[in-house]
């Protein structure tokens, strides 16, 4: 890909930071001087800039100002300068090129932080603890965790962020989206980390080793599960009864045992819960919910991909991952993976249960 020659030939030699103009640089480098004076300072959070127009731009994260709007959707935004990288989005224009890689970015600031992950280089470091970052608004981000202050407040219900792609995240619980899509099965993420975690399916990528026995995963999360096997570690702890166990799935099927003894005496051992319109009696009060939607013929989650149609959505989930190769249940302790938990715990039981 021939990388367009940037106007901007005015380079920092601190962070690679580009402009224009050598008036622009000049203003800039005060950020990186100990005797840069800041003397615009914000009323509600305390940063402080060396430009009055800095602080003006900054004041629309508290106030929630966005004056410029995408005219191609619905985005707006506090900077004109966010607005124009945003609308190459919708045209595709990806102007700045890595030289080592070849991995393009929509603007510069992406390819200058992408640089320095080559590099190695963490030029931004915390004054409080040890961390340091490529990126200076991730620094900025990380400030915050000693400061505690969450500018970033959801219109919808209140919940404030310390950074603002976690409440852009945040925001896709109210919307529903799920902008990014897997293009191999079509399942779609809210999160962009969760497309990459799951495209380890297709892929069998498995970044997280085993130290003791060697065994990979696609997750790291199922990688600290497995290590409790090791470590005989059961974290999660029985509130009725002395009984501990390694996942909080076995704590939570275990005290599902203590709803059972505690339901009504009367009843045949082991099963406690009645149904009112036909009088069959089941031992947990999930299959008797599930029971009692067969009575009322409701089957309201339909299969986009066939004439199937289901009474529970979890059922509908699992009906669809028969369409596709996704199969999101994970073995411990080896590297079999399931389209559904019943599944798994099937081949838990068989296949290492006397282990």
């Amino acid at each position: 890909m021939e990388v367009p020659v940037s106007d901007k030939s005015f380079s920092c030699d601190v962070c690679g930071s580009t402009f224009s103009r050598k008036p622009n640089l000049t203003r800039h480098m005060q950020i990186h001087t100990d005797s840069g004076k800041k003397p615009f300072s914000c009323e509600v959070c305390q940063f402080a800039f060396s430009q009055k127009s800095n602080l003006k731009i900054h004041m629309r994260v508290h106030t929630g100002e966005r004056p410029f709007s995408c005219t191609e959707c619905s985005a707006s935004f506090s900077t004109k300068g966010t607005l124009q990288t945003h609308l190459r989005i919708h045209s595709g224009e990806k102007p700045f090129a890595c030289n080592e890689c070849g991995t393009a970015f929509p603007h510069q600031s992406g390819l200058t932080y992408h640089m320095r992950m080559h590099a190695g280089l963490k030029p931004f470091s915390c004054e409080k603890c040890e961390y340091a970052s490529a990126s200076k608004s991730n620094l900025i981000g990380h400030m915050r965790t000693h400061t505690g202050v969450k500018p970033f407040a959801c219109d919808q219900c209140g919940t404030a962020f310390a950074d603002k792609s976690d409440l852009k995240c945040h925001k896709r619980i109210h919307s529903g989206e799920r902008p990014f899509s897997c293009g191999t099965c079509g399942t779609t993420f809210s999160h962009g980390s969760h497309l990459k975690t799951h495209m380890r399916i297709h892929t069998g990528e498995k970044p997280f080793s085993c130290e003791e026995c060697g065994y990979r995963f696609s997750r790291n999360s199922h990688l600290k599960s497995h290590r409790r096997i090791h470590t005989r570690e059961k974290q999660f702890t029985c509130e009725l009864c002395p009984a501990a166990f390694a996942r909080k799935s076995h704590l939570k099927s275990h005290l599902q045992k203590h709803t059972e003894d505690n339901a009504i005496s009367d009843a045949p051992k082991g099963k406690s819960f009645f149904c009112e319109v036909c009088g069959s009696i089941f031992a947990r009060k999930s299959d008797l919910t599930f029971h009692l939607k067969k009575h009322k013929r409701e089957r309201p989650f339909s299969c986009n991909l066939c004439q199937s149609s289901f009474s529970e959505k979890s059922t509908l989930a699992a009906h669809v991952r028969l369409h596709s190769s996704y199969k999101p249940f994970s073995c411990d302790t080896c590297a079999s993976v399931f389209s559904n938990e019943s599944g798994l715990k099937r081949h838990v039981r068989r296949m290492h249960a006397d282990k």
